[in-house]
């Protein structure tokens, strides 16, 4: 068993309600128990287009592997309705594979950790709130002028 962390967004189609949903088919997954999850936050989209996000990450404890949780993940997305038309493209919901344990991954289809987790304010705050140690304070203030709010419970 490992402890992963994924990262949620979503600004299309009722984002919030995506999210929550999301959390609901992690419950569901094999071999997993989702731990918990942070608040929900509201970001502006960030080298991307479209209408505010709802983010979040969650903490699961999992037997899948790497790859095996990532098309999991994929799996949610895709009932969901994701489309990918290109690159940062809006959308329904967005599952991000941040940490899977002390994994250290580059494949074409996965990096572990997660490439770009330190840049963004989305991932930093929730992840804070759930994993503490793993975020530093001088992260936090690197990415301290990106737009980002927690919404009321």
């Amino acid at each position: 068993m490992v402890i992963a962390y994924i990262g949620l967004g979503a600004n299309l189609a009722d984002p919030l309600a995506q999210l929550q949903r999301a959390l609901l088919a992690l419950k569901q997954l094999p071999e997993t128990t989702l731990l918990r999850s942070s608040r929900f936050y509201r970001s502006a989209p960030l080298q991307a287009s479209g209408p505010e996000f709802i983010n979040a990450v969650a903490q699961l404890q999992t037997e899948l592997s790497p790859l095996a949780l990532l098309h999991a993940l994929q799996t949610i997305e895709q009932a969901a309705g994701r489309q990918r038309p290109y690159h940062h493209a809006p959308r329904t919901l967005d599952l991000d594979l941040l940490f899977h344990g002390d994994t250290v991954l580059q494949t074409p289809e996965l990096t572990l950790p997660h490439p770009r987790w330190r840049e963004r304010a989305f991932v930093l705050r929730p992840l804070a709130e759930l994993a503490p140690d793993w975020v530093r304070a001088d992260d936090l203030a690197a990415v301290a002028q990106q737009a980002l709010s927690v919404l009321p419970d």
